[in-house]
């Protein structure tokens, strides 16, 4: 259960210590056996998202066109907003509206949200199929992950760098722009490159067209790495085996290792061997 206390309000000595969250002091969090809201563990990713400042990062990163009435919620707050709606399993924006009103979901969020609501289906979908679709937002957002990731080595540095690339299959029904049959999944979809470091963290990921090859804008994730002073080591499967890119981590001094594509088996004379 979620309690709101008003600053510089006496309410009397508590009975036992109470469990606090740093990033908004009012919350206190206690259990009186009533169900007020199922998404309290949000709160957990919260303060690590404010103890790290990652969402933060947004609001000088992110251009924000929006006039009147459609900046009641930050840019901030929408991107918090959207990131813990899917952190808790919901995967559109169709719950907005309930969750808008919910007390995890306004004090996770913050700023207006925070003493009012969050923001309602129309404007989370505004924010996310018009705003974040920008097409500079769309470059900051590909790199985003990347900014947390080093936000989070200013804390723990990283030793050496393990880097895995690798495609996969967003299927998509409709008339989505770039949406494209690809042969290879058997069906219509984007296909995404993602790249991860030894700890499973996401580096970077770029959405593009259904229909590009699996190792399409590899350089323009790699660029990331260039100059950095620790071992770095690259794995990828046979779509990645080219010789550009094999120049390219050799000129960058990674080590490799890099799956060969297989060879076409070919029935040779009346005997069936090959």
């Amino acid at each position: 259960m979620l309690k709101q206390q008003k600053m510089g309000k006496q309410v009397g000595a508590a009975k036992k210590e109470v469990l606090r969250v740093s990033f908004d002091s009012r919350l206190k969090l206690e259990f009186h056996g009533s169900k007020v809201t199922s998404d309290a563990g949000l709160l957990a990713y919260r303060e690590l998202d404010a103890a790290l400042g990652l969402t933060d990062l947004s609001e000088n990163l992110l251009h924000d066109g929006r006039t009147g009435k459609n900046t009641q919620h930050s840019m901030v707050a929408q991107m918090r907003q959207s990131i813990f709606s899917r952190l808790a399993g919901y995967e559109d924006t169709n719950d907005a509206e309930r969750l808008s009103v919910d007390p995890t979901m306004r004090h996770v969020v913050g700023g207006r949200a925070t003493e009012h609501m969050a923001a309602s289906t129309s404007q989370m979908g505004r924010f996310e199929t018009e705003v974040l679709t920008q097409r500079g937002n769309l470059k900051t957002l590909a790199k985003l992950s990347g900014k947390w990731i080093d936000r989070l080595r200013e804390r723990q540095p990283m030793w050496e760098l393990i880097l895995d690339m690798d495609s996969s299959v967003s299927e998509t029904y409709g008339e989505q722009e770039g949406t494209a049959f690809n042969g290879h999944f058997g069906c219509t979809c984007y296909h995404p490159l993602f790249c991860f470091n030894q700890f499973g963290d996401v580096e970077q990921s770029l959405l593009r067209d259904g229909n590009v090859h699996s190792a399409k804008d590899w350089r323009a994730v790699l660029e990331r790495y260039q100059g950095r002073n620790i071992p770095r080591y690259f794995r990828a499967d046979a779509a990645f085996a080219n010789p550009e890119l094999y120049e390219y981590l050799e000129a960058e001094g990674f080590e490799y290792a890099i799956r060969l594509p297989g060879n076409v088996m070919r029935c040779c004379g009346t005997s069936g061997q090959c």
